[in-house]
């Protein structure tokens, strides 16, 4: 089925889905198009997800410290 659309957004990365976001606030009709998941690299496979292993690895490095504190953590 197709059909005319008014506004078409490529890519629902960080600045994709913002600017379809901002489209939908003035009340403009828009499409967002995107081959992958809305929020594009950073959100879905790099910035965000490497901030949150990042962040596991230094609770992980703060729990092995604190044995020399005689706290210990089962496992």
């Amino acid at each position: 089925m197709a059909r005319e659309v008014e506004n078409i957004v490529i890519g629902a990365g960080p600045g994709g889905y913002t600017a379809a976001i901002r489209l939908g606030q003035l009340g403009r009709e828009v499409l967002v198009v995107d081959a992958d998941r809305i929020g594009g690299t950073c959100l879905n496979y790099g910035c965000i997800p490497t901030k949150a292993l990042l962040s596991a690895t230094g609770i992980l490095e703060k729990a092995r410290e604190a044995a020399r504190d005689g706290i210990h953590f089962p496992g």
